[in-house]
């Protein structure tokens, strides 16, 4: 099932997300519809307060880059209770436009580190203690952020933040398009 994508202003999008536990009523039927709910709005990640659950589970779907990026041909998984640990202090911050779900139609320049340290679950429950680096590590960090109630436009410069005020305030009253299913905070 498709399900509507929370748009920025909504106050699910700013709680500290809950670790779920492996039991948790539903998970493989909320994992598959938020994969088919990824696929339908073309992205290539989606967290759960995204869509309206404050729980720490994320999707992703990077086998739509893999004529960029040949090495995520196939990659398709799925983190349960994720955290990041901790950054690699040593290796260099990089910084690439970033879009979101949630935050239709703007895009911003975001520093983000190139090597991360996560912990998560798989969706067999199995436990994974990694380091992970390049264009995987950015879009952990991007959709992890969401779990902890951290949008990417939280990182963006002071004065790139005020520029885009108003178009921030636009989602907020339900002023946008969008082609994908969507709850805005106001109709």
């Amino acid at each position: 099932m498709i399900l509507p994508i929370y748009v920025y202003g909504q106050p699910v999008l700013r709680k500290v997300a809950q670790d779920i536990p492996t039991d948790y009523p539903g998970l493989k039927e909320l994992i598959d519809d938020m994969f088919e709910t990824l696929t339908n709005s073309e992205g290539v990640g989606l967290a759960a307060p995204q869509i309206g659950k404050s729980i720490r589970l994320v999707v992703m779907d990077l086998d739509v880059l893999k004529d960029d990026f040949p090495e995520y041909a196939g990659f398709r998984h799925v983190f349960i209770n994720a955290h990041i640990i901790e950054a690699d202090e040593n290796s260099p911050a990089e910084t690439l436009e970033e879009g979101c779900l949630s935050i239709p139609g703007l895009h911003e320049n975001v520093t983000r580190p190139t090597r991360i340290h996560v912990q998560y679950l798989d969706e067999n429950l199995q436990p994974h203690d990694e380091w992970v680096e390049g264009y995987l590590a950015r879009v952990m960090q991007h959709e992890f952020d969401h779990l902890d109630g951290v949008m990417y436009v939280d990182r963006v410069s002071p004065l790139r933040k005020q520029l885009i005020r108003n178009k921030l305030r636009a989602l907020t009253q339900g002023r946008y398009q969008c082609a994908y299913r969507t709850k805005p905070l106001r109709k």
